[in-house]
């Protein structure tokens, strides 16, 4: 190894080999070497093993003169101390994805900071985004080819560790958006937030969730993550499967911090102890250039160590060479560069948009009208309850859900009637009850729609036990238009609901209408007051798209197109 370093030196224009002795004068150091230069790397805990010992065999090389500390961080943190100009002495960095330069960039510009100076010195490693599941598992997946497509479809259930922190994550995420319809973007939306229903924290999380599943599940993440999780849980691997439809690959560049203090960069660095015109021109290249030259041989040492990375679980920095770990086949298989840092951006937020946690108070008219037939054969009362099943699987157990039933006079002069409090979804008698309560629905339906009233009062139920960690809101779906005239008026019920407004604790009015029959024009006016939207469900059967726009919106309102 010290070999591929001394060859990498010599890319770097440094010429040892007529080095020939040492000056009694200065008893030397490794390397023949007076003094050497500290060299800090921040490294991906993914590849930081596998540069920590490159780093110790390019330190001990001939004339390197260096000492290098490989510090393990996470991309995701890496990326906000540069961001925050919190970097302190760091050289170079080494990531898992290029695509965080330009987060650190994004952060940067959002905390009104310039973005330092990085530049790419090499690529040294790379490792393909795979599909990873149970070797219990596999034969439960079928004959079915297993693709993007597929996860988009919902036919498998699938893992996404943190996209915020998890490059694979995202760079799947992005594999999905490819695949998904450019005409229909509530596709792709919808995918994300029944993928957003339980999130792990790392890759080791989600590979234990998929071992316990009771249904076939696969967890999008790399082969060096299945490598790494196989070489300690030898009894319960995790296989990497492929996407029929391909795959794309995260590739660690070698990031070199670009400028610093020049000063203190020369007084630190490396010298050679030898004598002789090669000594001469060897110490002064290390002195005047030694913070370039030698993060650029390191970057070459680092590329050019295929053994040390492979059994790291790495394939080349080109995706190829063979491995030989569990879980993995030997031969590389072919993959693509990830997706357009801005395109990873993107999607992460509306990641983070679908993914907010709710805590939900769901408002149903139950008036008479809702038991008018659908144009499908069923009752429009019958639509909202398929809906309902399936708008309350897309959220998570850390959501929080009440439901109300509203009409008229249902409790004495009271339009509206709590069914269900408003509670995590994560107690299964919690969302049994509310399984009984949409259950239930076609048998307390009468009367006429008091729907102002019940506005007002839901807002200022949400209100009173208000959660800051989450979005509290009241999502209200109706068939038709206020009919109660012994209640509030619209101007009275806007006045009231501006009153309430705190732009610290707000509560957005989501309100849904289906049917020919709903006052869209108010319920519009409503919902704007309070930084929420409307949607109009032309036929009953639009209520589940309308509900991902509802979820899929919330960082846009009032102004969403």
């Amino acid at each position: 190894m010290a070999l591929v370093a001394i060859a990498a030196l010599s890319l770097a224009g440094i010429q040892l080999g007529a080095i020939g002795w040492i000056s009694d004068a200065v008893a030397p150091l490794a390397g023949g070497c007076t003094e050497t230069r500290p060299v800090v790397i921040a490294a991906d805990p993914s590849i930081a093993p596998a540069l920590t010992i490159v780093a110790a065999e390019f330190d001990e090389a001939d004339g390197n003169c260096t000492e290098t500390e490989v510090r393990s961080l996470v991309s995701a943190d890496t990326a906000a101390l540069f961001a925050s100009g919190a970097a302190g002495d760091l050289d170079a960095w080494v990531p898992d994805s290029a695509a965080w330069l330009d987060r650190v960039t994004s952060m940067a510009d959002s905390l009104g900071r310039t973005a330092p100076e990085l530049e790419i010195t090499d690529y040294v490693a790379s490792t393909p985004v795979v599909l990873a599941t149970s070797a219990s598992q596999v034969a439960d997946l079928g004959d079915t080819p297993l693709s993007w497509e597929s996860l988009l479809s919902g036919t498998v259930v699938t893992l996404v560790p943190d996209p915020e922190a998890n490059t694979a994550s995202l760079a799947g995420l992005a594999q999905l958006q490819s695949v998904s319809s450019a005409e229909d973007p509530r596709q792709f939306a919808g995918a994300m937030i029944a993928m957003g229903k339980t999130i792990p924290q790392t890759s080791e999380e989600a590979f234990g969730l998929a071992t316990d599943a009771t249904l076939p599940t696969v967890v999008v993440t790399t082969e060096r993550e299945v490598a790494t999780y196989n070489s300690g849980s030898e009894s319960s691997p995790m296989i990497a499967l492929y996407p029929t439809d391909g795959t794309v690959e995260l590739t660690y560049p070698f990031v070199e911090v670009v400028g610093g203090d020049e000063e203190a960069e020369t007084s630190t660095s490396a010298t050679s102890t030898s004598t002789g015109a090669s000594a001469a021109v060897a110490s002064e290249i290390v002195a005047a250039d030694a913070p370039q030259r030698l993060l650029t041989a390191l970057a070459a040492a680092t590329r050019s160590s295929a053994e040390v990375l492979a059994k790291e679980g790495f394939r080349d920095a080109d995706g190829g060479g063979d491995l030989r770990v569990t879980g993995v086949p030997e031969t590389a298989t072919e993959a693509k560069p990830t997706a357009d840092a801005a395109v990873q951006i993107e999607i992460l937020r509306s990641w983070s948009v679908l993914t907010l946690r709710s805590r939900l108070l769901v408002v149903i008219d139950t008036s008479g009208s809702m038991l008018d037939p659908a144009n499908n054969g069923l009752r429009r009362i019958d639509v909202f309850q398929l809906a309902a099943s399936e708008a309350l699987s897309k959220f998570s157990g850390e959501a929080e859900l009440g439901v109300w039933a509203f009409s008229q006079n249902r409790i004495g002069t009271q339009d509206w009637e709590p069914l269900s409090p408003i509670a995590p979804l994560s107690d299964p008698d919690h969302v049994a009850q509310i399984n009984d309560v949409v259950a239930s629905l076609p048998d307390r339906i009468y009367g006429y729609t008091g729907l102002y009233d019940t506005i007002l009062a839901a807002v200022k139920e949400v209100k009173e036990d208000y959660d800051p960690s989450k979005i509290n809101s009241v999502l209200l779906i109706t068939d038709g238009y206020n009919e109660d005239d012994n209640g509030i008026s619209l101007s009275a019920l806007l006045k009231n609901l501006k009153a309430l407004d705190d732009p610290n604790e707000p509560v957005p009015v989501i309100l849904i209408g289906f049917g020919p029959d709903t006052d869209l024009e108010s319920m519009t006016e409503i919902a704007q007051s309070t930084g929420g939207a409307a949607y109009s469900a032309a036929v009953p059967e639009d209520l589940g798209k309308v509900l991902v726009d509802a979820l899929s919106q919330r960082s846009c309102r009032p102004n969403c197109t």
